[in-house]
Protein backbone atom coordinates (compact mmCIF):
# COMPACT_ATOMS: atom_id res chain seq x y z
CA UNK A 1 0.00 0.00 0.00
CA UNK A 2 1.03 3.43 -0.99
CA UNK A 3 0.98 5.85 1.97
CA UNK A 4 1.45 9.79 1.20
CA UNK A 5 0.22 12.52 3.67
CA UNK A 6 -0.71 16.05 1.35
CA UNK A 7 -0.86 19.36 3.23
CA UNK A 8 -3.04 22.48 1.55
CA UNK A 9 -2.76 25.30 3.95
CA UNK A 10 -3.59 29.40 3.36
CA UNK A 11 -6.50 32.06 4.66
CA UNK A 12 -5.90 30.59 8.46
CA UNK A 13 -7.03 27.01 7.52
CA UNK A 14 -4.39 23.86 7.17
CA UNK A 15 -5.75 20.74 5.90
CA UNK A 16 -3.83 17.55 6.41
CA UNK A 17 -4.31 14.23 3.84
CA UNK A 18 -3.54 10.84 4.48
CA UNK A 19 -4.09 9.18 1.29
CA UNK A 20 -3.37 5.15 0.61
CA UNK A 21 -2.81 3.81 -3.03
CA UNK A 22 -5.03 7.71 -4.23
CA UNK A 23 -7.53 7.42 -1.99
CA UNK A 24 -8.34 9.77 1.32
CA UNK A 25 -8.14 7.46 4.53
CA UNK A 26 -8.10 10.50 6.70
CA UNK A 27 -8.70 14.07 7.02
CA UNK A 28 -7.38 16.51 9.50
CA UNK A 29 -8.31 20.55 9.49
CA UNK A 30 -6.80 23.39 11.65
CA UNK A 31 -8.62 26.64 11.86
CA UNK A 32 -7.49 29.16 13.83
CA UNK A 33 -11.27 30.26 14.96
CA UNK A 34 -12.42 26.67 15.66
CA UNK A 35 -10.05 25.11 17.07
CA UNK A 36 -10.76 21.70 18.91
CA UNK A 37 -10.05 21.31 22.78
CA UNK A 38 -9.22 17.71 22.89
CA UNK A 39 -6.33 16.66 24.74
CA UNK A 40 -5.70 20.13 26.40
CA UNK A 41 -5.35 20.64 30.43
CA UNK A 42 -6.95 22.47 32.13
CA UNK A 43 -7.29 23.78 35.94
CA UNK A 44 -10.98 23.43 36.74
CA UNK A 45 -13.59 24.83 39.32
CA UNK A 46 -16.35 21.74 40.20
CA UNK A 47 -19.61 24.05 39.66
CA UNK A 48 -21.93 20.73 40.49
CA UNK A 49 -21.88 17.34 41.67
CA UNK A 50 -24.93 14.83 40.42
CA UNK A 51 -24.60 11.95 42.62
CA UNK A 52 -28.11 10.37 40.84
CA UNK A 53 -25.70 10.60 37.11
CA UNK A 54 -22.85 9.52 39.69
CA UNK A 55 -20.99 12.73 37.42
CA UNK A 56 -20.13 16.71 37.78
CA UNK A 57 -19.78 19.49 36.24
CA UNK A 58 -16.57 21.58 35.79
CA UNK A 59 -15.88 25.02 34.82
CA UNK A 60 -12.78 24.99 32.61
CA UNK A 61 -13.18 28.13 30.64
CA UNK A 62 -14.94 26.91 27.83
CA UNK A 63 -18.05 28.03 26.17
CA UNK A 64 -20.14 25.05 28.45
CA UNK A 65 -19.15 23.68 31.56
CA UNK A 66 -17.31 20.12 31.27
CA UNK A 67 -18.74 16.89 32.33
CA UNK A 68 -16.96 14.45 34.67
CA UNK A 69 -18.01 10.85 34.90
CA UNK A 70 -17.17 9.48 38.39
CA UNK A 71 -15.14 7.16 36.84
CA UNK A 72 -12.39 9.65 35.70
CA UNK A 73 -12.66 11.74 38.59
CA UNK A 74 -9.57 12.04 41.04
CA UNK A 75 -9.23 8.72 42.68
CA UNK A 76 -11.94 6.88 40.12
CA UNK A 77 -11.22 3.71 38.34
CA UNK A 78 -11.92 4.70 34.79
CA UNK A 79 -9.76 4.64 31.01
CA UNK A 80 -6.22 5.68 31.64
CA UNK A 81 -3.77 6.27 28.62
CA UNK A 82 -4.58 4.02 25.88
CA UNK A 83 -5.31 1.19 28.09
CA UNK A 84 -8.58 0.30 29.70
CA UNK A 85 -9.38 -0.58 33.50
CA UNK A 86 -5.86 -0.77 34.50
CA UNK A 87 -6.40 -1.54 38.05
CA UNK A 88 -9.82 -4.02 37.19
CA UNK A 89 -12.95 -2.99 37.53
CA UNK A 90 -14.38 -3.16 41.56
CA UNK A 91 -17.65 -4.50 42.58
CA UNK A 92 -20.37 -1.84 42.51
CA UNK A 93 -20.39 -1.67 46.92
CA UNK A 94 -16.92 -0.98 46.42
CA UNK A 95 -16.54 1.74 43.82
CA UNK A 96 -16.59 5.05 44.85
CA UNK A 97 -19.05 7.90 44.64
CA UNK A 98 -18.99 10.99 43.17
CA UNK A 99 -20.06 12.91 45.95
CA UNK A 100 -17.43 11.56 48.03
CA UNK A 101 -14.77 12.54 45.71
CA UNK A 102 -15.53 15.69 44.51
CA UNK A 103 -16.77 19.02 46.38
CA UNK A 104 -18.84 22.22 44.75
CA UNK A 105 -15.98 24.79 44.74
CA UNK A 106 -13.09 22.33 44.54
CA UNK A 107 -10.37 22.80 42.04
CA UNK A 108 -8.72 19.82 39.79
CA UNK A 109 -6.32 19.15 36.94
CA UNK A 110 -8.46 17.95 33.85
CA UNK A 111 -7.69 16.86 30.63
CA UNK A 112 -10.29 16.80 27.60
CA UNK A 113 -11.14 13.56 26.18
CA UNK A 114 -13.99 14.43 24.29
CA UNK A 115 -14.51 17.45 22.18
CA UNK A 116 -18.16 19.74 22.36
CA UNK A 117 -20.42 18.00 20.47
CA UNK A 118 -23.91 20.06 19.87
CA UNK A 119 -25.56 20.89 22.95
CA UNK A 120 -23.33 18.65 24.89
CA UNK A 121 -20.18 19.76 26.63
CA UNK A 122 -16.32 18.40 26.18
CA UNK A 123 -16.19 15.11 28.57
CA UNK A 124 -12.84 15.09 30.73
CA UNK A 125 -11.09 12.95 32.91
CA UNK A 126 -8.35 13.60 35.74
CA UNK A 127 -6.26 10.65 34.63
CA UNK A 128 -3.87 13.12 32.57
CA UNK A 129 -2.06 11.39 29.45
CA UNK A 130 0.46 12.88 27.48
CA UNK A 131 1.50 11.54 24.14
CA UNK A 132 4.85 11.62 22.76
CA UNK A 133 6.46 10.73 20.00
CA UNK A 134 7.20 6.94 20.95
CA UNK A 135 5.91 7.25 24.50
CA UNK A 136 2.63 8.27 26.58
CA UNK A 137 3.14 9.53 29.79
CA UNK A 138 0.63 8.87 32.33
CA UNK A 139 1.22 10.87 35.81
CA UNK A 140 0.04 9.48 38.46
CA UNK A 141 -0.23 6.01 37.44
CA UNK A 142 2.05 2.90 38.38
CA UNK A 143 1.81 1.35 34.79
CA UNK A 144 3.95 -0.20 32.17
CA UNK A 145 2.11 -0.88 28.79
CA UNK A 146 2.75 -1.73 25.02
CA UNK A 147 0.27 -0.68 22.16
CA UNK A 148 -2.08 -3.81 21.52
CA UNK A 149 -0.52 -2.76 17.89
CA UNK A 150 2.32 -4.04 18.75
CA UNK A 151 1.46 -7.78 18.86
CA UNK A 152 4.30 -9.76 19.09
CA UNK A 153 5.10 -11.48 22.20
CA UNK A 154 8.44 -11.25 22.47
CA UNK A 155 8.87 -7.41 21.09
CA UNK A 156 6.02 -6.66 23.75
CA UNK A 157 8.31 -7.73 26.57
CA UNK A 158 11.02 -6.38 25.53
CA UNK A 159 9.67 -2.88 25.39
CA UNK A 160 8.21 -3.97 28.69
CA UNK A 161 11.58 -4.12 30.52
CA UNK A 162 13.20 -1.23 28.41
CA UNK A 163 10.58 1.10 29.63
CA UNK A 164 10.68 -0.53 33.52
CA UNK A 165 14.74 0.33 33.18
CA UNK A 166 13.94 4.07 31.91
CA UNK A 167 11.24 5.11 34.13
CA UNK A 168 13.35 3.50 37.34
CA UNK A 169 16.45 5.71 36.07
CA UNK A 170 14.75 8.57 35.41
CA UNK A 171 12.25 8.58 38.55
CA UNK A 172 9.50 9.56 36.88
CA UNK A 173 6.43 10.21 39.07
CA UNK A 174 4.09 7.66 36.56
CA UNK A 175 3.65 5.37 34.46
CA UNK A 176 4.66 4.52 30.49
CA UNK A 177 2.77 2.93 27.63
CA UNK A 178 4.71 2.76 24.23
CA UNK A 179 2.96 3.64 21.19
CA UNK A 180 2.90 1.53 17.84
CA UNK A 181 5.17 3.37 16.05
CA UNK A 182 8.03 2.54 19.23
CA UNK A 183 7.70 -0.77 18.27
CA UNK A 184 11.85 -1.83 17.56
CA UNK A 185 13.31 1.07 19.13
CA UNK A 186 16.16 1.49 21.46
CA UNK A 187 16.59 2.84 25.22
CA UNK A 188 18.21 6.01 23.78
CA UNK A 189 14.74 6.77 21.94
CA UNK A 190 12.59 6.16 25.19
CA UNK A 191 14.66 8.38 27.09
CA UNK A 192 14.68 11.64 25.14
CA UNK A 193 10.92 10.77 25.06
CA UNK A 194 10.34 10.40 28.84
CA UNK A 195 12.47 13.34 29.72
CA UNK A 196 10.52 16.11 27.13
CA UNK A 197 7.25 14.14 28.54
CA UNK A 198 8.37 14.98 32.31
CA UNK A 199 9.76 18.73 31.32
CA UNK A 200 6.29 19.44 29.77
CA UNK A 201 4.18 17.51 33.04
CA UNK A 202 6.80 20.13 35.30
CA UNK A 203 5.77 23.27 33.61
CA UNK A 204 2.15 22.36 34.05
CA UNK A 205 2.21 21.49 37.56
CA UNK A 206 4.09 25.28 37.58
CA UNK A 207 1.21 26.78 35.97
CA UNK A 208 -1.11 25.25 38.10
CA UNK A 209 0.53 26.33 41.41
CA UNK A 210 0.20 29.86 40.14
CA UNK A 211 -3.24 30.30 37.87
CA UNK A 212 -6.45 30.92 39.68
CA UNK A 213 -8.99 27.98 37.85
CA UNK A 214 -10.56 27.73 35.31
CA UNK A 215 -7.44 28.46 33.36
CA UNK A 216 -5.41 26.51 30.15
CA UNK A 217 -2.23 24.85 31.39
CA UNK A 218 -1.47 22.94 28.49
CA UNK A 219 -2.47 22.63 24.86
CA UNK A 220 -2.53 19.89 22.68
CA UNK A 221 -0.51 20.11 19.71
CA UNK A 222 -1.91 21.29 16.50
CA UNK A 223 -3.37 19.64 13.75
CA UNK A 224 -0.61 19.74 11.59
CA UNK A 225 2.24 18.99 14.64
CA UNK A 226 -0.49 15.78 15.81
CA UNK A 227 -0.99 14.44 11.97
CA UNK A 228 3.12 14.34 12.03
CA UNK A 229 3.33 12.90 15.39
CA UNK A 230 0.60 10.75 15.13
CA UNK A 231 0.47 9.63 11.17
CA UNK A 232 3.72 10.37 9.70
CA UNK A 233 5.82 7.04 10.28
CA UNK A 234 8.29 5.14 8.52
CA UNK A 235 5.60 3.43 5.76
CA UNK A 236 4.66 6.97 4.58
CA UNK A 237 6.68 7.53 1.18
CA UNK A 238 6.43 11.20 1.17
CA UNK A 239 5.08 14.30 2.30
CA UNK A 240 3.42 17.44 -0.31
CA UNK A 241 3.32 20.79 1.52
CA UNK A 242 2.04 23.57 -1.19
CA UNK A 243 2.71 26.01 1.18
CA UNK A 244 6.02 27.51 1.97
CA UNK A 245 5.64 28.87 5.44
CA UNK A 246 3.67 25.44 6.53
CA UNK A 247 6.76 23.92 4.89
CA UNK A 248 9.32 25.66 6.24
CA UNK A 249 7.21 24.84 10.01
CA UNK A 250 6.82 21.48 8.56
CA UNK A 251 10.83 20.69 7.86
CA UNK A 252 11.69 22.45 11.63
CA UNK A 253 9.30 19.97 13.34
CA UNK A 254 10.34 17.42 11.64
CA UNK A 255 14.21 18.37 11.65
CA UNK A 256 13.37 18.29 15.62
CA UNK A 257 11.21 15.13 16.29
CA UNK A 258 11.89 12.95 13.49
CA UNK A 259 14.88 13.60 11.23
CA UNK A 260 15.22 10.33 9.95
CA UNK A 261 12.29 11.00 8.23
CA UNK A 262 12.77 14.66 6.76
CA UNK A 263 14.49 13.68 3.85
CA UNK A 264 10.66 12.72 2.19
CA UNK A 265 9.34 16.30 2.55
CA UNK A 266 8.90 17.84 -0.66
CA UNK A 267 7.08 20.91 -1.76
CA UNK A 268 4.27 21.18 -4.50
CA UNK A 269 4.73 23.36 -7.33
CA UNK A 270 1.96 23.10 -9.13
CA UNK A 271 -1.86 24.36 -9.11
CA UNK A 272 -4.20 23.69 -5.78
CA UNK A 273 -2.89 20.62 -4.33
CA UNK A 274 -5.96 18.78 -3.20
CA UNK A 275 -7.37 19.71 -6.77
CA UNK A 276 -4.61 18.18 -8.32
CA UNK A 277 -4.60 15.03 -6.58
CA UNK A 278 -8.48 14.47 -6.44
CA UNK A 279 -8.51 15.07 -2.78
CA UNK A 280 -11.34 17.98 -2.78
CA UNK A 281 -13.72 15.84 -4.70
CA UNK A 282 -12.95 12.55 -2.61
CA UNK A 283 -13.92 15.37 0.63
CA UNK A 284 -17.20 16.21 -1.10
CA UNK A 285 -18.02 13.11 -1.70
CA UNK A 286 -17.39 12.34 2.31
CA UNK A 287 -20.56 14.30 3.09
CA UNK A 288 -23.19 12.77 1.35
CA UNK A 289 -25.22 10.00 2.82
CA UNK A 290 -24.42 7.67 -0.40
CA UNK A 291 -21.19 5.54 -1.18
CA UNK A 292 -20.91 3.95 -4.44
CA UNK A 293 -18.71 0.64 -4.85
CA UNK A 294 -16.48 -0.65 -7.65
CA UNK A 295 -18.80 -2.93 -8.22
CA UNK A 296 -22.09 -1.22 -8.35
CA UNK A 297 -23.27 -2.04 -4.85
CA UNK A 298 -23.60 0.59 -2.35
CA UNK A 299 -23.23 2.07 1.31
CA UNK A 300 -25.54 4.35 2.97
CA UNK A 301 -24.20 6.21 5.59
CA UNK A 302 -26.85 7.91 8.39
CA UNK A 303 -25.16 9.62 11.82
CA UNK A 304 -28.17 10.43 14.36
CA UNK A 305 -27.91 11.45 17.52
CA UNK A 306 -27.83 8.18 19.12
CA UNK A 307 -25.55 6.11 17.10
CA UNK A 308 -24.72 5.63 13.49
CA UNK A 309 -26.64 3.39 10.72
CA UNK A 310 -24.72 1.83 8.00
CA UNK A 311 -26.86 0.08 5.29
CA UNK A 312 -25.22 -2.36 2.10
CA UNK A 313 -27.00 -2.75 -0.83
CA UNK A 314 -26.13 -4.88 -4.07
CA UNK A 315 -27.51 -2.05 -6.13
CA UNK A 316 -26.63 -2.37 -10.21
CA UNK A 317 -24.58 -5.92 -8.60
CA UNK A 318 -26.17 -9.04 -9.74
CA UNK A 319 -23.52 -10.91 -9.42
CA UNK A 320 -23.08 -14.24 -12.00
CA UNK A 321 -22.68 -17.47 -10.02
CA UNK A 322 -25.16 -17.69 -7.23
CA UNK A 323 -26.79 -15.49 -4.96
CA UNK A 324 -24.75 -16.35 -1.45
CA UNK A 325 -21.93 -15.33 -3.66
CA UNK A 326 -23.08 -12.16 -4.76
CA UNK A 327 -23.78 -11.04 -1.36
CA UNK A 328 -20.52 -12.55 0.20
CA UNK A 329 -18.53 -10.47 -2.36
CA UNK A 330 -20.40 -7.22 -1.74
CA UNK A 331 -20.30 -7.71 1.89
CA UNK A 332 -16.62 -8.03 1.55
CA UNK A 333 -16.13 -5.40 -0.71
CA UNK A 334 -18.87 -2.96 1.63
CA UNK A 335 -15.90 -4.08 4.43
CA UNK A 336 -13.23 -2.33 2.92
CA UNK A 337 -15.25 1.25 2.18
CA UNK A 338 -17.13 1.17 5.58
CA UNK A 339 -14.06 0.94 7.37
CA UNK A 340 -12.19 4.07 5.09
CA UNK A 341 -15.35 5.90 5.32
CA UNK A 342 -15.47 5.57 9.47
CA UNK A 343 -11.70 6.94 9.45
CA UNK A 344 -12.76 9.19 7.21
CA UNK A 345 -15.53 11.22 8.33
CA UNK A 346 -14.46 10.25 11.93
CA UNK A 347 -17.04 8.70 13.19
CA UNK A 348 -17.73 7.47 16.70
CA UNK A 349 -19.81 6.07 19.63
CA UNK A 350 -22.13 2.96 18.56
CA UNK A 351 -21.95 2.14 14.74
CA UNK A 352 -24.39 -0.40 13.10
CA UNK A 353 -23.70 -2.09 10.05
CA UNK A 354 -27.04 -3.72 7.98
CA UNK A 355 -25.14 -6.00 5.66
CA UNK A 356 -27.08 -7.62 3.32
CA UNK A 357 -28.23 -11.17 4.70
CA UNK A 358 -26.11 -14.24 4.14
CA UNK A 359 -27.37 -17.71 4.94
CA UNK A 360 -24.15 -19.53 5.63
CA UNK A 361 -22.34 -19.17 8.96
CA UNK A 362 -19.10 -19.19 7.14
CA UNK A 363 -20.09 -16.51 5.35
CA UNK A 364 -20.94 -14.32 8.66
CA UNK A 365 -18.02 -15.05 9.68
CA UNK A 366 -15.86 -14.58 7.30
CA UNK A 367 -16.86 -10.71 6.90
CA UNK A 368 -16.39 -10.16 10.19
CA UNK A 369 -12.83 -11.50 10.58
CA UNK A 370 -12.51 -9.37 7.04
CA UNK A 371 -13.54 -5.94 9.44
CA UNK A 372 -11.65 -6.67 11.95
CA UNK A 373 -8.58 -6.74 9.88
CA UNK A 374 -9.77 -3.62 8.14
CA UNK A 375 -10.37 -1.83 11.38
CA UNK A 376 -6.85 -2.68 12.62
CA UNK A 377 -5.56 0.16 9.85
CA UNK A 378 -7.78 2.80 12.00
CA UNK A 379 -5.56 4.17 15.01
CA UNK A 380 -9.16 4.47 17.19
CA UNK A 381 -9.61 2.10 19.87
CA UNK A 382 -12.73 -0.17 18.48
CA UNK A 383 -14.83 -3.34 19.33
CA UNK A 384 -16.96 -5.62 16.83
CA UNK A 385 -19.41 -7.94 17.99
CA UNK A 386 -21.23 -10.66 16.13
CA UNK A 387 -22.89 -10.43 13.39
CA UNK A 388 -26.36 -11.60 13.66
CA UNK A 389 -28.15 -13.81 11.80
CA UNK A 390 -30.05 -10.91 9.96
CA UNK A 391 -26.50 -9.45 8.90
CA UNK A 392 -26.36 -7.09 11.72
CA UNK A 393 -23.19 -5.92 13.64
CA UNK A 394 -22.25 -3.43 15.80
CA UNK A 395 -19.07 -1.45 16.09
CA UNK A 396 -17.91 0.38 18.97
CA UNK A 397 -15.56 2.80 18.27
CA UNK A 398 -13.31 5.63 20.19
CA UNK A 399 -15.03 9.28 19.50
CA UNK A 400 -12.38 12.17 20.43
CA UNK A 401 -13.06 14.81 18.47
CA UNK A 402 -15.94 16.24 16.43
CA UNK A 403 -16.50 13.87 12.97
CA UNK A 404 -16.03 15.69 9.53
CA UNK A 405 -19.97 16.85 9.35
CA UNK A 406 -19.88 18.62 12.11
CA UNK A 407 -16.63 20.47 11.37
CA UNK A 408 -17.54 20.73 7.86
CA UNK A 409 -21.28 21.47 7.74
CA UNK A 410 -24.28 22.98 9.88
CA UNK A 411 -27.51 21.88 10.38
CA UNK A 412 -30.19 23.09 7.17
CA UNK A 413 -32.17 25.44 8.15
CA UNK A 414 -35.45 25.17 5.71
CA UNK A 415 -35.18 21.09 7.54
CA UNK A 416 -33.47 22.18 10.94
CA UNK A 417 -31.35 19.52 10.07
CA UNK A 418 -33.80 16.88 10.13
CA UNK A 419 -33.15 16.31 5.92
CA UNK A 420 -36.26 16.22 5.55
CA UNK A 421 -39.18 19.39 4.23
CA UNK A 422 -43.00 19.30 4.36
CA UNK A 423 -45.10 18.12 1.19
CA UNK A 424 -46.64 20.80 -0.90
CA UNK A 425 -49.61 19.23 0.04
CA UNK A 426 -48.70 18.69 3.62
CA UNK A 427 -48.21 22.79 3.07
CA UNK A 428 -51.28 23.36 1.19
CA UNK A 429 -52.97 21.59 4.33
CA UNK A 430 -50.90 23.61 7.08
CA UNK A 431 -52.46 26.48 5.31
CA UNK A 432 -56.07 25.66 4.67
CA UNK A 433 -56.47 25.01 8.92
CA UNK A 434 -54.22 28.37 9.82
CA UNK A 435 -56.84 30.38 7.34
CA UNK A 436 -59.75 28.47 8.98
CA UNK A 437 -58.88 29.89 12.41
CA UNK A 438 -58.03 33.32 11.14
CA UNK A 439 -61.60 33.69 9.65
CA UNK A 440 -63.75 32.50 12.93
CA UNK A 441 -66.07 35.23 13.40
CA UNK A 442 -64.40 37.34 11.21
CA UNK A 443 -65.20 39.31 7.72
CA UNK A 444 -62.86 40.39 5.55
CA UNK A 445 -62.52 41.37 1.92
CA UNK A 446 -59.92 39.22 1.34
CA UNK A 447 -56.90 36.71 1.89
CA UNK A 448 -53.64 37.11 1.18
CA UNK A 449 -51.19 34.29 1.56
CA UNK A 450 -47.65 34.65 0.90
CA UNK A 451 -45.17 31.19 0.57
CA UNK A 452 -41.99 30.31 -0.88
CA UNK A 453 -41.25 31.19 -4.64
CA UNK A 454 -40.60 27.12 -4.95
CA UNK A 455 -44.49 26.36 -3.23
CA UNK A 456 -46.22 29.04 -5.37
CA UNK A 457 -47.19 27.64 -8.72
CA UNK A 458 -48.61 24.67 -6.32
CA UNK A 459 -50.93 27.66 -4.49
CA UNK A 460 -52.05 29.00 -7.53
CA UNK A 461 -53.15 26.09 -9.14
CA UNK A 462 -54.83 24.91 -5.50
CA UNK A 463 -56.36 28.40 -5.35
CA UNK A 464 -59.83 27.32 -5.86
CA UNK A 465 -59.46 24.05 -3.67
CA UNK A 466 -58.10 26.31 -0.83
CA UNK A 467 -60.93 28.44 -0.65
CA UNK A 468 -63.38 25.40 -0.61
CA UNK A 469 -61.83 24.01 2.18
CA UNK A 470 -61.40 27.21 3.63
CA UNK A 471 -65.27 27.42 3.66
CA UNK A 472 -65.68 30.87 1.70
CA UNK A 473 -65.61 29.85 -2.10
CA UNK A 474 -66.42 33.48 -3.49
CA UNK A 475 -63.55 35.07 -1.08
CA UNK A 476 -61.01 36.83 -3.16
CA UNK A 477 -57.34 35.20 -2.65
CA UNK A 478 -54.11 37.04 -2.81
CA UNK A 479 -51.16 35.04 -3.48
CA UNK A 480 -47.61 36.43 -3.55
CA UNK A 481 -43.96 34.81 -2.86
CA UNK A 482 -41.14 35.23 -0.43
CA UNK A 483 -37.51 34.62 -1.37
CA UNK A 484 -36.82 35.27 2.33
CA UNK A 485 -38.94 32.81 3.93
CA UNK A 486 -37.45 29.07 4.38
CA UNK A 487 -39.31 26.25 2.23
CA UNK A 488 -42.03 25.19 4.72
CA UNK A 489 -42.69 29.05 6.27
CA UNK A 490 -45.86 30.76 5.15
CA UNK A 491 -48.11 33.42 6.35
CA UNK A 492 -52.18 33.71 5.97
CA UNK A 493 -53.23 37.27 6.78
CA UNK A 494 -56.94 38.40 6.39
CA UNK A 495 -57.54 41.93 4.43
CA UNK A 496 -60.16 43.93 6.64
CA UNK A 497 -63.65 45.19 5.05
CA UNK A 498 -63.72 48.76 4.23
CA UNK A 499 -66.46 50.37 6.32
CA UNK A 500 -68.33 53.35 5.02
Amino acid sequence: MRREILIEGGAGEIRIALLEDDLLSELFIDRVRSQGASGNIYKGRVTSILPGMQSAFVDVGLERNAFLYVEDAPGGRGVVGLERDIAGTPPAAERPRIEDLLSVGQEILVQVSKDPVAQKGARITSHLALPGRFLVFLPGVEHIGVSRRIDEPEERDRLRALLTEVRDALRLPGGLIVRTVGKDRDREDFETDALSLRDTLTEIQRRAASSPAPAVLHEEAGALEKALRDVFQADVEQVLVDDPLIFERTLEHLRRMQPELAGRLHMHTGAALFEDRGVQRQIERALRPRVWLKSGGHIVINPTEALVAIDVNTGKFVGSRSLEETVLATNLEAVQEIVRQIRLRDLGGIIVVDFIDMEQESSRERVRETLQTELRKDRSRSRVLQISEFGLVEITRQRTRRSLERILCEPCPACRGSGRIKSAETLFYDIVRAARRLLVGRDCAALEVCVHPTLRAYMEESAERLLAAVGRPSLPISLRSDADLLPDQFTVEPQALLRP
